[in-house]
């Protein structure tokens, strides 16, 4: 599968150019200025003409491989300034070979070039919302390493693209996640997974700043439910099953289900899943016990476009301040009662050096919709 988004191209790389001749700075004049909205005009018209099999397709670059390019060439030899240029050019189709282009579908944009074999990924609202879908549709989606691997670099990917607003995760089919992989486990021993810190990368989840919308379409079982506690919201479809079976194969929950579970259904229903392995909980118990946010009535069409439309309406939002929010909710996870209201006046005192807090109130004392630009 194809990570579908793409990373937004920032002005440095042409000052880059710039830097490193007089013919880049001529041959790339007007490549200083990219946008988002218009990708087939971004590439910059020196790569249309030094690389002509990519003629009509736009680079795009992160801000780390800017960086990298940068200290790349300029380490070059100033003097040899055509061989700098010819430098540059094959750093570009490394970078282009290395990250993939952005090609529309009616769905999204495709990042291709950098491909994925257990999700699919795209970014939809132009933009505004990254989705992943797990896809092992055969294995009820079960959690192998590669798939974590990935899911984690495309909600990295997400994080620090800055027109995402927020990360919707679903599965493909009938099941969210079923659990980890048992036949990827069944042959560890205890020091295979204490040296390797197995499972431990899972926690980089809970590092992303954008909030993560979990559109549970089916079993979410064992891996497959504390995947969906580590996310911001849970959406459940009427055929959610939430349960962590692990002690029927002889282990216990590993990624945070003994810890969040009974957070969120109370110690006695917690116990009564973990210790039995069974006795699972639905989508409605899991809406009464707060386990999900609500249950989505309809088909896991419905519950994916709805997921996306809370996104949409977090997207709309600041984004900083959205940032600050979902650090203090979490907050309230590890810290006192006390610590926590401190945290949050904190916090809250820091949005008053926001433009975006000037004119969320302006908007609101003239009685119209605020602009936000997100600073």
């Amino acid at each position: 599968m194809r990570l579908r988004g793409y990373f937004t191209p920032i002005v440095q790389y042409a000052r880059t150019l710039r830097a490193i001749s007089p013919v880049a700075q001529q041959r790339f004049e007007g490549s200083t200025m990219f946008t988002d909205t218009s990708l087939g005009q971004q590439l910059s018209s020196q790569c249309r003409r030094s690389i002509p099999w990519q003629r009509a397709t736009p680079l795009i670059f992160s801000q780390h491989q800017c960086s990298a390019f940068h200290h790349h060439s300029v380490a070059r030899d100033l003097a040899g300034k055509r061989q700098e240029l010819a430098h540059s050019i094959h750093t570009c189709r490394c970078l282009h070979q290395e990250m993939g282009t952005v090609e529309g579908t009616t769905q999204g944009r495709i990042l291709k070039g950098k491909e994925y074999t257990c999700i699919q990924a795209e970014l939809l609202e132009g933009g505004a919302i990254g989705l992943i879908t797990l896809d092992r549709p055969k294995a009820l989606n079960a959690l192998s390493e590669a798939l974590m691997k990935e899911v984690l670099d495309a909600l990295q990917t997400y994080d620090a693209d800055p027109q995402v607003g927020a990360i919707v995760i679903t599965g493909k089919d009938k099941a969210f996640a079923a659990g980890a992989d048992i036949k990827e486990m069944k042959d560890k021993r205890f020091v295979d997974a204490y040296a390797s810190r197995f499972v431990f990368h899972w926690n980089s989840i809970s590092a992303i700043r954008k909030p993560i919308i979990a559109a549970v379409n089916g079993y979410a079982l064992g891996g497959g439910c504390e995947l969906a506690m580590l996310c911001d919201i849970v959406l459940a479809g009427e055929k959610a099953m939430f349960g962590q079976p692990e002690l029927n194969l002889g282990t216990i929950p590993g990624i945070g289900g003994t810890q969040r579970l009974i957070r969120e259904v109370g110690k006695s229903r917690a116990m009564e899943m973990i210790l039995t392995g069974k006795h699972f909980m639905d989508a409605e118990e899991a809406a009464q016990k707060g386990l999900v946010s609500r249950v989505v009535p309809g088909s896991n069409d419905a519950l994916l476009a709805e997921a996306i439309s809370v996104g949409k309406q977090i997207a709309q939002q600041s984004k900083p301040v959205v940032a600050l929010a979902k650090e203090c909710v979490n907050a309230a996870y590890e810290i006192g009662l006390q610590e926590g209201i401190k945290k949050e006046q904190s916090l809250f005192y820091a949005t008053f050096a926001l433009e975006d807090q000037k004119e969320g109130m302006q908007a609101f004392i003239e009685k119209r919709k605020p602009d936000f630009k997100h600073k």
